[in-house]
Protein backbone atom coordinates (compact mmCIF):
# COMPACT_ATOMS: atom_id res chain seq x y z
CA UNK A 1 0.00 0.00 0.00
CA UNK A 2 2.46 2.43 1.16
CA UNK A 3 4.59 1.23 -2.01
CA UNK A 4 1.98 1.68 -4.50
CA UNK A 5 0.71 4.98 -3.40
CA UNK A 6 4.53 6.44 -4.11
CA UNK A 7 4.87 4.51 -7.15
CA UNK A 8 1.19 6.34 -8.38
CA UNK A 9 2.58 9.65 -7.36
CA UNK A 10 5.93 10.87 -9.50
CA UNK A 11 6.01 14.07 -7.30
CA UNK A 12 6.63 12.19 -3.99
CA UNK A 13 8.83 9.65 -5.51
CA UNK A 14 10.88 12.87 -6.75
CA UNK A 15 10.81 14.12 -3.07
CA UNK A 16 11.86 10.75 -1.53
CA UNK A 17 14.52 10.55 -3.92
CA UNK A 18 15.83 13.94 -3.05
CA UNK A 19 15.61 13.20 0.41
CA UNK A 20 18.00 10.26 0.30
CA UNK A 21 20.36 11.80 -1.56
CA UNK A 22 20.44 15.14 0.82
CA UNK A 23 20.71 13.14 3.86
CA UNK A 24 23.08 10.70 2.62
CA UNK A 25 26.17 12.41 3.48
CA UNK A 26 25.07 14.03 6.93
CA UNK A 27 24.53 10.18 8.17
CA UNK A 28 28.18 9.10 6.78
CA UNK A 29 29.76 12.12 8.40
CA UNK A 30 27.94 10.99 11.91
CA UNK A 31 29.22 7.42 11.12
CA UNK A 32 32.88 8.44 10.45
CA UNK A 33 33.52 11.39 12.89
CA UNK A 34 31.02 9.47 15.85
CA UNK A 35 29.81 6.33 15.68
CA UNK A 36 33.08 4.81 14.49
CA UNK A 37 35.31 7.00 16.84
CA UNK A 38 32.96 5.72 19.65
CA UNK A 39 32.51 2.29 19.21
CA UNK A 40 37.06 2.08 18.27
CA UNK A 41 37.60 3.77 21.69
CA UNK A 42 34.85 2.41 24.02
CA UNK A 43 36.15 -1.05 22.67
CA UNK A 44 39.73 -0.11 23.32
CA UNK A 45 39.16 1.34 26.97
CA UNK A 46 36.78 -2.30 27.25
CA UNK A 47 39.54 -4.19 26.85
CA UNK A 48 41.70 -3.32 29.28
CA UNK A 49 39.15 -3.07 31.43
CA UNK A 50 38.03 -6.53 30.74
CA UNK A 51 41.61 -8.20 31.14
CA UNK A 52 41.77 -6.56 34.56
CA UNK A 53 38.47 -8.08 35.52
CA UNK A 54 39.04 -11.48 34.22
CA UNK A 55 42.19 -11.74 35.84
CA UNK A 56 40.38 -10.50 39.00
CA UNK A 57 37.78 -12.66 38.79
CA UNK A 58 40.46 -15.76 38.65
CA UNK A 59 42.88 -14.70 40.80
CA UNK A 60 43.09 -15.93 44.63
CA UNK A 61 42.13 -12.44 46.36
CA UNK A 62 38.58 -12.57 47.40
CA UNK A 63 38.13 -8.74 47.82
CA UNK A 64 39.03 -8.68 44.05
CA UNK A 65 37.02 -11.65 42.79
CA UNK A 66 33.95 -9.88 45.08
CA UNK A 67 34.07 -6.57 42.83
CA UNK A 68 34.56 -8.10 39.77
CA UNK A 69 31.54 -10.30 40.23
CA UNK A 70 29.66 -7.23 41.52
CA UNK A 71 30.63 -5.15 38.44
CA UNK A 72 29.46 -7.91 36.31
CA UNK A 73 26.53 -8.39 37.78
CA UNK A 74 25.23 -5.13 38.34
CA UNK A 75 26.30 -4.45 34.62
CA UNK A 76 24.76 -7.28 32.98
CA UNK A 77 21.78 -6.96 34.86
CA UNK A 78 20.67 -3.73 33.57
CA UNK A 79 20.20 -2.48 30.51
CA UNK A 80 22.46 -0.21 28.46
CA UNK A 81 20.01 2.74 28.12
CA UNK A 82 19.39 2.68 31.38
CA UNK A 83 23.31 3.10 32.34
CA UNK A 84 23.67 5.98 29.85
CA UNK A 85 21.01 7.68 31.15
CA UNK A 86 22.16 6.91 34.52
CA UNK A 87 25.18 8.24 33.70
CA UNK A 88 24.61 10.92 31.83
CA UNK A 89 21.18 12.55 33.13
CA UNK A 90 21.60 10.93 36.89
CA UNK A 91 25.04 12.36 37.79
CA UNK A 92 24.72 15.74 37.38
CA UNK A 93 22.31 15.19 40.61
CA UNK A 94 25.43 14.85 42.68
CA UNK A 95 27.25 17.32 40.73
CA UNK A 96 29.19 15.29 38.09
CA UNK A 97 28.49 17.12 34.54
CA UNK A 98 29.57 14.91 31.85
CA UNK A 99 29.25 16.10 27.71
CA UNK A 100 27.43 13.71 25.94
CA UNK A 101 30.65 12.38 24.41
CA UNK A 102 32.77 11.63 27.32
CA UNK A 103 29.64 10.19 29.26
CA UNK A 104 28.71 7.84 25.66
CA UNK A 105 32.41 6.41 26.07
CA UNK A 106 32.22 6.05 29.69
CA UNK A 107 28.89 3.95 29.57
CA UNK A 108 30.02 2.21 26.60
CA UNK A 109 33.16 1.15 27.91
CA UNK A 110 31.66 0.04 31.20
CA UNK A 111 29.38 -2.20 29.17
CA UNK A 112 31.61 -4.11 27.07
CA UNK A 113 34.16 -4.56 30.32
CA UNK A 114 31.68 -6.22 31.98
CA UNK A 115 30.86 -8.60 28.71
CA UNK A 116 34.45 -8.88 27.31
CA UNK A 117 35.78 -10.09 30.70
CA UNK A 118 33.39 -13.40 30.56
CA UNK A 119 34.95 -13.63 27.56
CA UNK A 120 38.62 -13.39 27.91
CA UNK A 121 38.65 -15.53 31.17
CA UNK A 122 36.91 -18.29 30.00
CA UNK A 123 39.71 -18.05 26.87
CA UNK A 124 42.55 -17.90 29.80
CA UNK A 125 40.49 -20.74 31.48
CA UNK A 126 40.61 -22.49 28.32
CA UNK A 127 44.90 -23.12 28.17
CA UNK A 128 45.85 -26.10 29.71
CA UNK A 129 46.90 -26.34 33.28
CA UNK A 130 50.28 -28.06 31.29
CA UNK A 131 51.21 -24.61 29.96
CA UNK A 132 51.11 -23.02 33.65
CA UNK A 133 53.17 -25.34 34.92
CA UNK A 134 55.77 -25.72 32.04
CA UNK A 135 56.53 -21.68 32.60
CA UNK A 136 56.67 -22.49 36.21
CA UNK A 137 59.58 -25.60 35.75
CA UNK A 138 61.45 -22.49 33.58
CA UNK A 139 61.19 -19.78 36.69
CA UNK A 140 58.81 -17.77 35.54
CA UNK A 141 56.75 -15.76 37.66
CA UNK A 142 52.73 -15.59 37.89
CA UNK A 143 52.95 -12.66 35.57
CA UNK A 144 55.52 -13.64 33.40
CA UNK A 145 53.92 -16.87 32.56
CA UNK A 146 50.64 -14.71 32.12
CA UNK A 147 52.20 -12.28 30.31
CA UNK A 148 54.47 -14.62 27.86
CA UNK A 149 52.58 -18.11 27.35
CA UNK A 150 49.06 -17.72 28.41
CA UNK A 151 47.26 -14.79 27.40
CA UNK A 152 48.82 -14.68 23.76
CA UNK A 153 46.90 -17.98 23.35
CA UNK A 154 44.18 -16.56 25.07
CA UNK A 155 43.97 -14.03 22.84
CA UNK A 156 44.16 -16.26 19.78
CA UNK A 157 41.03 -17.99 21.44
CA UNK A 158 39.23 -15.19 22.08
CA UNK A 159 39.07 -13.35 18.46
CA UNK A 160 36.09 -14.22 17.36
CA UNK A 161 33.62 -13.69 20.21
CA UNK A 162 35.05 -10.13 20.51
CA UNK A 163 35.12 -9.59 17.04
CA UNK A 164 31.18 -10.34 17.22
CA UNK A 165 31.35 -7.81 20.73
CA UNK A 166 32.80 -5.39 18.20
CA UNK A 167 30.27 -5.43 15.83
CA UNK A 168 27.63 -5.20 18.47
CA UNK A 169 29.07 -2.51 19.76
CA UNK A 170 28.73 -0.97 16.61
CA UNK A 171 25.28 -1.24 16.58
CA UNK A 172 24.77 -0.59 19.98
CA UNK A 173 26.20 3.13 19.42
CA UNK A 174 22.86 3.84 17.86
CA UNK A 175 21.68 4.43 21.89
CA UNK A 176 23.67 7.10 21.90
CA UNK A 177 21.55 8.88 20.67
CA UNK A 178 19.66 8.98 23.65
CA UNK A 179 21.96 11.10 25.07
CA UNK A 180 22.53 13.72 22.27
CA UNK A 181 25.73 12.01 20.81
CA UNK A 182 25.01 13.26 17.31
CA UNK A 183 26.14 10.00 15.66
CA UNK A 184 24.26 8.55 12.63
CA UNK A 185 20.81 7.56 14.16
CA UNK A 186 21.10 10.72 16.10
CA UNK A 187 21.54 12.28 12.14
CA UNK A 188 18.77 10.41 11.13
CA UNK A 189 16.35 11.38 13.82
CA UNK A 190 16.98 15.04 13.19
CA UNK A 191 16.62 14.94 9.39
CA UNK A 192 13.47 13.31 10.27
CA UNK A 193 12.17 15.45 12.62
CA UNK A 194 12.50 18.58 9.73
CA UNK A 195 11.21 16.07 6.57
CA UNK A 196 8.58 13.62 8.46
CA UNK A 197 10.47 10.78 6.27
CA UNK A 198 10.50 8.42 9.13
CA UNK A 199 10.20 5.32 7.24
CA UNK A 200 12.48 6.65 4.32
CA UNK A 201 15.62 7.93 6.91
CA UNK A 202 15.49 5.03 9.43
CA UNK A 203 15.48 2.61 6.42
CA UNK A 204 18.43 4.55 5.21
CA UNK A 205 20.23 4.51 8.20
CA UNK A 206 19.65 0.67 8.64
CA UNK A 207 21.35 -0.07 5.49
CA UNK A 208 24.52 2.12 6.21
CA UNK A 209 24.51 -0.06 9.81
CA UNK A 210 24.42 -3.21 7.65
CA UNK A 211 26.77 -2.21 4.99
CA UNK A 212 29.03 -1.34 7.54
CA UNK A 213 28.71 -4.96 9.56
CA UNK A 214 28.67 -6.90 6.47
CA UNK A 215 31.97 -5.23 5.73
CA UNK A 216 33.07 -5.84 9.32
CA UNK A 217 32.20 -9.70 8.75
CA UNK A 218 34.17 -9.60 6.74
CA UNK A 219 37.33 -8.66 8.12
CA UNK A 220 36.65 -10.62 11.09
CA UNK A 221 36.31 -13.58 8.96
CA UNK A 222 39.94 -13.24 7.28
CA UNK A 223 41.47 -12.11 10.91
CA UNK A 224 39.71 -15.71 12.01
CA UNK A 225 41.28 -17.46 9.64
CA UNK A 226 45.01 -15.37 9.63
CA UNK A 227 45.00 -16.09 13.95
CA UNK A 228 43.57 -19.82 13.89
CA UNK A 229 45.62 -21.51 16.34
CA UNK A 230 45.08 -24.98 14.58
CA UNK A 231 46.85 -23.37 11.50
CA UNK A 232 50.70 -24.49 11.25
CA UNK A 233 53.26 -22.90 9.38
Amino acid sequence: MYLSSIFANPERMERLISIAESSLLPLVKGALFYTFPLAIITFIIGIILAILTALARISSVRIFQGIARFYISAIRGTPLLVQLYIIFYGLPNIGVMLDPFPAAVIGFSLNVGAYASEIIRAAILSIPKGQWEAGSSLGMSYWQNLKRIILPQAYRVSIPPLSNTFIGLVKDTSLASAILVTEMFRKAQEIVATTYEVLLLYSEAALIYWVICFFLSIIQQRLEKKMDRYITR
